[in-house]
């Protein structure tokens, strides 16, 4: 059985960074004064919770890629890609909440790499079904 390290780390540091946008979360409502379950009513604590939400809509996508890409093609190109995802979602994060208009930067850095892992995960299975004749 192959180890798949770097891989595993990545997933790990992914979702500590999720864990840290949730703390965010709570910390801009502290600031705000506005408890859970309310949503809405500073745009600080807005931008906070859509960041959280939007990585966690994320995640499954991400984290599917990154270890399907792992296993029918290559740990470290998986890990390299995971780590630019994981960039990608921080700028993300930092640039919405400091202004929504900076978020598209992260946003598509994010996206290219989820996008490379899972359809070149896709790309592989095929190719080897094809190989296989399993098609």
């Amino acid at each position: 059985m192959q180890p798949h390290y770097e891989v595993a780390i990545v997933t790990v540091v992914a979702l500590l960074v999720y864990v840290w946008m949730g703390l965010r979360v709570g910390g801009a409502r502290k600031v705000s004064g506005i408890a859970a379950p309310a949503m809405h009513g500073d745009a600080h604590l807005e931008r906070n919770i859509r960041v959280h939400y939007n990585t966690l809509e994320w995640l499954p996508i991400f984290l599917a890629g990154l270890w399907l890409f792992a296993i029918y093609w290559d740990d470290r190109i998986a890990a390299a890609l995971g780590v630019v995802w994981i960039i990608g979602r921080i700028i993300y994060a930092l640039g919405y909440v400091a202004d929504p208009g900076k978020r598209e930067a992260g946003f598509l850095i994010q996206m290219l790499a989820a996008a490379i892992l899972l359809f070149g995960a896709l790309g592989r299975v095929i190719w080897a079904m094809l190989q296989t004749g399993t098609v």
